[in-house]
């Protein structure tokens, strides 16, 4: 299953709910039941138009964190802290493989709404 949208967070700090771990694979922004997932692949993708004389241009600060269920985000559970996404450039996280139970979350923070664009790839375990 791969789920997608755009982070509408504008503070790396208070970052928005982009996945919960539930028992049919995740749903975006919404609770879950007791279901193991395996989060195989994370993909930030800033959207915005690239400048060719400044990079800076349209960069994007972006912080994520995995929330057990029941936690809350916070330094402890930061996986990602202010990664710059340079414009028209994509991230890929796929080294590493997270198994998520269910109402596990993902959260996105960035510095600029509606920027990036966030998928996950995930598979039941």
């Amino acid at each position: 299953m791969i789920v997608n949208q755009l982070v509408n967070s504008t503070d790396v700090d208070i970052p928005e709910l982009v996945f919960t771990s539930t028992d049919t694979g995740g749903t975006v922004a919404s609770g879950g039941v007791e279901q193991s997932n395996a989060i195989t692949t994370m993909v930030l993708c800033n959207t915005a138009t690239a400048n060719l004389t400044d990079e800076t241009i349209n960069s994007v600060s972006v912080s994520v964190y995995l929330v057990p269920k029941g936690a809350s985000y916070g330094d402890a559970t930061k996986i990602v802290s202010d990664l710059i996404v340079p414009a028209s450039e994509t991230v890929f996280f796929s080294d590493e493989k997270f198994i998520l139970s269910g109402g596990d979350e993902i959260y996105v923070g960035t510095s600029s709404a509606n920027n990036i664009a966030f998928t996950v790839s995930v598979l039941e375990v």
